[in-house]
């Protein structure tokens, strides 16, 4: 089957990283189509031909299976937005991008869904432009997670989905997402953290084959110095990790903030201690993740049935339409997609 690659928000950089993938990774891109706005795409193949990048036509296709059997040197697309009369302006935002970018995503969810894709790769969109098209949803991980409970005909609650970034070198998965930090810290519930070890045992059991490593991240300083900087790690969180262990779970800690990703990185051909490090809150989890290299970092959703990886940046609208972005980080979301489907089949 295809893998869907939506092309994010038409006023940033997504439509620009996708043209660079097929132009610059055919092979990568082989079984990929666009599901989006086919005058983006051009325009975006038109700006890039202008800087150099090679010219690539881009194609309409009418079905996601047409993907399969398309010409070489062109990138296919499926029209699947209502089109505006007028292109929306690159760097700006605005609710007719924040639309197209919802529509496509919500087609591409529901397509995998029907198993007519066998994952999607989501370029990034902009959650104000979101907010403005009247989505009720923070991200693309709050919309994938309705999409999935509709789907199955469940609440919400009952879809629990985490959000891991990865790159070579460090995974990281998060037990809160998107919302304010004094929210985050109440999040650090018993069942959040056992649900997201949970997840997260689960998810890299598929994918690594065996059993992860999880370290654990405290979430006060020193993970709480035995109570002096807080009580959540004693109270909460090592409760968490006890419930995990009896299930056969190998999560350990919790452990100091500070230094946790450090051991478990991966880095000089050596192995970190830990294959993966369950974060307690947003900017806890991803700032060390992305301090390594936006450029090779995979966002995927976890919990989903479907695969989901997205890159590790946004939307970038202060350089959409200059032709600079660099598409690295969509190349390996595409990379990891492929190995994802592969291994679930």
């Amino acid at each position: 089957m295809p893998i869907a690659v939506t092309m994010g928000d038409p006023a940033g950089i997504g439509p620009e990283i996708i043209v660079r993938l097929f132009a610059e990774a055919p092979e990568l891109a082989a079984g990929c189509f666009v599901a989006g706005d086919v005058a983006a795409l051009r325009r975006a193949a038109q700006s890039l031909a202008a800087d150099g990048v090679p010219a690539l036509p881009v194609a309409e296709i009418d079905a996601s299976a047409q993907a399969l059997h398309r010409p070489p040197r062109c990138v296919p697309v499926l029209q699947v937005v209502a089109q505006d009369a007028q292109p929306v302006p690159c760097g700006v935002v605005s609710a007719a991008a924040g639309r197209m970018a919802g529509e496509a995503v919500v087609w591409a969810a529901r397509a995998a869904l029907r198993g007519e894709v066998a994952a999607i790769v989501t370029a990034p969109l902009h959650k104000e432009a979101l907010a403005a098209a009247g989505f009720p949803y923070p991200g693309h991980t709050e919309l994938l997670q309705a999409e999935a409970a509709a789907h199955l005909g469940l609440p919400a609650s009952q879809v629990p989905v985490r959000m891991m970034l990865a790159n070579q070198e460090l995974r990281t998965v998060l037990v809160s997402i998107h919302m304010a930090l004094r929210e985050a810290i109440e999040a650090v519930r018993f069942d959040n953290v056992l649900g997201t070890l949970r997840i997260a045992h689960h998810a890299l059991a598929a994918a690594l084959g065996r059993a992860p490593r999880i370290g654990v991240a405290g979430l006060n300083p020193h993970a709480g110095e035995g109570g002096l900087f807080g009580t959540e790690e004693r109270e909460i969180i090592a409760p968490a990790i006890a419930a995990a262990r009896a299930e056969g779970i190998d999560a350990s800690g919790p452990y100091a903030p500070d230094t946790v990703f450090m051991r478990a990185r991966a880095a000089a051909g050596r192995p970190g201690e830990f294959d993966v490090v369950v974060a307690m809150y947003h900017d806890q989890g991803l700032i060390p993740v992305k301090y390594l290299g936006v450029e090779h970092g995979v966002n995927v959703t976890l919990g989903l049935p479907l695969v989901r990886t997205s890159p590790d940046h946004g939307t970038a609208f202060d350089i959409a339409g200059r032709g600079c972005a660099d598409p690295s980080s969509l190349m390996a979301a595409v990379r990891m997609a492929r190995a994802l489907a592969f291994r679930s089949a």
